[in-house]
């Protein structure tokens, strides 16, 4: 491998944790992540997707272990960081890709689902960084990246994405980003968040079929993205390379927010 980019980007003997890594988003990371040297643990809280997920990572020669757990759920958070540091060791990075959705008319959205989805994507970030954080703050060292959603920055037309509180839940994973990275700079921690655009994971799917032209036509490069589309910004926030890099959002969604 060149020097150059070794020193950069090289997570051998680094430890990290997944949030949301048994399919789509956070497992492309979870690979990624692993492809880079970092032994893995990935946390869902549906167990029947991990058993498949932590196949495919160690069939790629990933060092990997799976939890189950609800990562909104404190007790649960706090069982599942103690036995992944029992499995991997102390962890250096910490990805937040958990998230749930609920589409629905702002003036119809049922209270509960609110709740739900504030609680999975905002509350469940927050205890994952406590819990997580609390061992980097010891040590001097952390990454943390949290998956936010252009969803958070800007309002979308009904006709494409009707989700106030999936919206509400990514503003406020995008401005914890911002306070934890003022609040644990001096710990050596560095706190950032990419944003991605409508990639085509199965929690988006059926929005971006549904919205079809009228959402290519709000995006400058004409095309929805790829979930390869995230891992440079993920392994550049995560690895050696993003250390004078804090309190950042990365939009990492074809120019649609700054049309």
């Amino acid at each position: 491998m060149n020097t150059l980019l070794d020193g950069l980007f090289n997570l051998r003997g680094q430890a990290a944790l997944v949030t949301g890594g048994s399919r789509g988003i956070g497992l492309a990371i979870a690979h990624a992540l692993g492809g880079a040297g970092a032994r893995v643990v990935i946390v869902a809280r549906r167990a029947e997707w991990l058993a498949p997920a932590e196949g495919a990572l160690r069939e790629a020669g990933v060092t990997c272990a799976a939890f189950s757990a609800d990562v909104a759920d404190a007790e649960q958070v706090a069982r599942t960081v103690a036995a992944a540091k029992a499995a991997v060791g102390d962890l250096s990075i910490l990805v937040n890709a958990a998230g749930r959705t609920w589409g629905a008319p702002a003036e119809t959205m049922p209270v509960e689902r609110w709740r739900e989805v504030i609680e999975a994507n905002a509350t469940g970030a927050f205890l994952m960084c406590q819990a997580v954080g609390r061992g980097m703050i010891a040590r001097r060292y952390g990454r943390i990246l949290n998956v936010a959603s252009v969803a958070g920055l800007a309002g979308s037309p009904p006709e494409i994405l009707a989700a106030s509180g999936y919206a509400a839940s990514k503003g406020a994973l995008i401005a914890l980003t911002r306070a934890l990275a003022v609040e644990w700079a001096r710990h050596g921690v560095t706190v950032n968040a990419i944003a991605p655009g409508f990639i085509p994971t199965r929690m988006a799917e059926a929005v971006i079929e549904r919205a079809g032209q009228a959402l290519l036509d709000r995006i400058p490069l004409g095309r929805v993205g790829e979930v390869e589309d995230l891992l440079g910004a993920v392994l550049c926030l995560v690895s050696p390379s993003g250390g004078y890099i804090t309190g950042q959002v990365l939009a990492v969604d074809g120019g649609m927010t700054a049309a």
